[in-house]
């Protein structure tokens, strides 16, 4: 028996022992069928993230289709029924292009086996910038509901850029790109200018439009700038190479994230008002003792003369009818510096994390009750002095059924903080933006560029323009086209008014805005003077600016002569014979506005001391400046402040003249 086991035993052995080596052989094949297979996929073509359905290419131009393969791999482009073939190169990469091509669409295109679909050919256009150009329709329903809510039109293409700011060196891909068609559905969340805008290019060409939105909130111009755009900017190389770090910047944004969270936890920690008892949001809780205070005071949140971070609280009881209780409101809160939560009946309706966004939110009927409702708001302030903006909405609205409510509330300090460290805002490190988002976009073809930047840049205005016209120029040359129309928003007005000249660093960069218009070829400058808010550096009103922006494209890119495109540019200035300055501005610009009296002047002798000054328009087309205490006047500044609100010089269409500086030696 023993024998026998043994002999069986080695029977099993041989056998599994065969079976292991037929597995190994199997498996062998097997691997050697999935590793063909990765490099067969591999091999496979690849097209750029902005190269998918839906997108619009531009009209008239040769048009660049690119991507990636294996080294010599045969690529077959087919659009309109025409063939276009290349080899991958040494690098992988190939392009083939496409011959200009009339307005038209949908079309499909296949590059060997990849297939897009949907595609349209019309004018393409570059729109970046920071927050204002970024800024969604969304965030501009205030004044454009029912507009935004109903727009459909296929027509229009729109694409965002995804974020970033690598500062290794320009790259040749974004990690994604989704064009949209314009819905009711998309519409929210296409950027507000360039809604309005590609909305008038659609009313006046009748081709597609296609925005190409590479913008990002609080990014300063360095950063949209190419390494070679900033050679003749040290300082500016220098910071990057601070920044030039994938370790340093992980620890930067880890650091921050963490100090934030600490704070966060240190606020909660430290806060009476979820701590003390009853919560500081709830109804039954007795707020006798509390201040009163008034909400757009300076005197509370302040210790011993200075400002208090941490959390500050209010509360407000407001009268609701039977019938206003039974509905779905929306409460109103303005704007506030700089995070919230807002509680109804002691039931959480919305939070906002930061100041800039509009607070507006929906509280349900269930939660509403017939006569006295409490309205609790947990204002945190990160550093500085806490606010609420004034002249804003701030009631309980049922469509135009409102209840506003009152200036006076209920207030204590929760807790007192030290103001949160900031982080390092990378957005602002120069050639960063460039190289995640504008490089990638290099092989496009398009009909012009919008730019609305400059409020990052207004504590450096010196060296605006240099930097600007230089921009331009670099992204001139990078994508191929040495006329690119440039068309440059002048920052809008915004915070206060000063009743004496002064010196405004809002002012010097609208100046410099205006001479890159001046003297960099085929630029041109929007004026937005009248367009802003004092109390929103985000104004609503996008729709005028694109209108605005629109009457320039007209002129530069589809060559109408006939209409008026721009508010009065000055561009001289002489002394006559009364010792009165006469300016005078650029041509079809000039038939001027004549009112009782101009207002927004100021003019200054060779010690350069601004005083306001008398101002008439004369011979229809010029302006004289004088005062009778200045016989010799060099310089005249109009609108030279952060809100010259009664700047009044426009011409005969109503459209207003830039802000500007301009001397006897200004040529």
């Amino acid at each position: 028996d023993a024998q026998e086991s043994r002999g069986l035993g080695d029977v099993y052995k041989r056998q599994v022992f065969n079976f292991i080596r037929k597995m190994k052989y199997k498996l062998a094949l097997v691997m050697s069928v999935l590793c063909a297979f990765s490099a067969w996929t591999e091999a496979k073509v690849k097209l750029p993230a902005i190269l998918s359905d839906g997108m619009v290419l531009q009209r008239e131009r040769p048009v660049k289709i690119w991507g990636n393969a294996d080294k010599g791999e045969n690529v077959t482009v087919v659009f309109k029924k025409k063939k276009f073939s290349t080899v991958a190169g040494e690098d992988g990469k190939w392009l083939v292009e496409l011959p200009p091509m009339k307005a038209g669409g949908p079309f499909e295109m296949t590059v060997n086996d990849i297939r897009l679909k949907d595609i349209l050919v019309g004018d393409v256009w570059l729109c970046s910038g920071q927050s204002n150009m970024e800024l969604t329709a969304g965030r501009v329903t205030d004044k454009f509901a029912e507009e935004i809510a109903r727009d459909e039109n296929p027509m229009i293409r729109y694409v965002k850029i995804p974020l970033g700011n690598d500062l290794h060196g320009p790259k040749d891909d974004l990690p994604g790109a989704d064009w949209m068609s314009l819905t009711k559905e998309t519409a929210p969340s296409f950027s507000a200018l360039a809604y309005f805008f590609a909305k008038e290019m659609y009313r006046e060409t009748q081709v597609p439009v296609g925005i190409v939105n590479s913008s990002w909130g609080g990014s300063s111009v360095e950063a949209w700038m190419s390494e070679e755009a900033l050679q003749k900017f040290p300082r500016q190389l220098h910071e990057r190479d601070l920044f030039n770090s994938d370790e340093y910047r992980e620890l930067c944004n880890r650091s921050g994230q963490m100090m934030n969270r600490f704070w966060d936890t240190a606020l909660y920690k430290g806060d009476r008002g979820l701590h003390d008892g009853i919560c500081w949001n709830r109804p039954e809780l007795d707020d006798t003792d509390w201040q009163t205070v008034d909400m757009f005071s300076k005197e509370w949140g302040r210790k011993n003369g200075y400002p208090v971070s941490g959390s500050h609280w209010f509360r407000q009881k407001v009268n609701v009818s039977a019938e206003q209780a039974g509905k779905e409101a929306v409460l109103r809160l303005g704007c506030m510096v700089d995070a919230d939560s807002v509680f109804v009946n002691g039931i959480s309706v919305g939070n906002t994390f930061y100041q800039y966004p509009p607070r507006i939110y929906r509280v349900p009927a269930s939660i509403l009750k017939p006569g006295e409702n409490l309205v609790t708001v947990r204002l945190i302030n990160y550093g500085g002095a806490a606010s609420f903006v004034p002249d804003k909405p701030y009631c309980l609205a049922w469509g135009t059924d409102t209840v506003r409510l009152s200036s006076r509330w209920k207030y204590q300090l929760g807790c007192e903080m030290p103001a949160r460290t900031n982080s390092v805002s990378f957005q602002n490190v120069p050639t960063g933006m460039y190289n995640s988002m504008i490089s990638p976009l290099r092989n496009l073809a398009f009909t012009g560029a919008l730019w609305y930047q400059g409020e990052t840049n207004t504590g450096r205005p010196n060296e605006y323009e240099e930097l600007l016209a230089a921009m331009i120029i670099d992204w001139r040359e990078k994508l191929a086209d040495k006329e690119l129309p440039f068309f440059i928003v002048q920052l809008a007005n915004f915070m206060k008014t000063h009743s004496e000249p002064v010196e405004s660093n809002w002012a010097a960069l609208r100046e410099a805005q205006r001479q890159v218009a001046l003297k960099v070829p085929n630029a041109a400058l929007a004026v937005a003077i009248d367009l802003g808010e004092w109390n929103d550096i985000h104004p609503l009103n996008k729709k005028e600016l694109a209108r605005r922006i629109s009457l320039l494209v007209k002129r530069r890119v589809y060559g109408d002569k006939k209409s008026v495109h721009s508010g009065p540019m000055c561009t001289g200035m002489t002394v006559n014979h009364e010792g009165k300055a006469v300016l005078s501005f650029e041509a079809g610009t000039d038939k001027l506005w004549a009112v009782d009296e101009l207002k927004g002047f100021a003019i200054a002798g060779a010690d350069g001391h601004f005083q306001w000054a008398e101002a008439v328009v004369v011979n229809g087309n010029q302006v004289a400046v004088w005062h009778k205490d200045i016989p010799h006047p060099v310089t005249v500044r109009y609108g030279w402040d952060d809100n010259p609100v009664h700047a009044n010089l426009k011409n005969r269409t109503g459209l207003p003249a830039s802000p500007f500086q301009i001397s006897l030696e200004d040529k």
